[in-house]
């Protein structure tokens, strides 16, 4: 069976094209020795992802340590893909930036008011496709 195929690099434009077909992912945020990781509804902003929260752990810990991880995924039956969002997250504060992030079509998924609108900018973009399928004989004989 040829597996060289199953997994292929996805470019920066191809990254930002599959973030935007979604709008649900994970933040992940590092503070001293404390990892954690939140779900969010988002959208796709030029070269950016918005979210919107309340104030709460997610806010502070951005807040302290900027540096974060953001991540989303889709699967079938047949193939899936990912792609990781290593970046800096900062809460907009300028009224221009608000009004700006009030027009995007970002409404919380819960009944909460969440007053607080964070960007994400990408200093680094990785994505990979998958074709699924069963696994390849273990043992037996591999061909080189």
């Amino acid at each position: 069976m040829d597996t060289s195929d199953a997994v292929s690099f996805l470019d920066d434009r191809e990254c930002w094209q599959r973030l935007a077909e979604q709008e649900l992912g994970r933040l992940v945020t590092h503070v001293g020795s404390v990892l954690d990781i939140f779900p969010v509804n988002y959208v796709v902003d030029g070269d950016s992802i918005v979210f919107r929260t309340a104030e709460g752990s997610k806010l502070t810990e951005l807040t302290i340590n900027d540096d974060v991880l953001f991540e989303v995924d889709e699967y079938t039956d047949t193939d899936a893909w990912s792609v990781v969002v290593r970046g800096h997250a900062h809460r907009l504060t300028t009224t221009e930036e608000v009004h700006a992030a009030d027009q995007l079509e970002l409404r919380p998924w819960i009944p909460t008011v969440k007053y607080n609108y964070v960007r994400v900018r990408a200093a680094s973009l990785s994505g990979r496709d998958f074709r699924r399928g069963p696994e390849p004989e273990r043992y037996g004989v591999q061909q080189y």
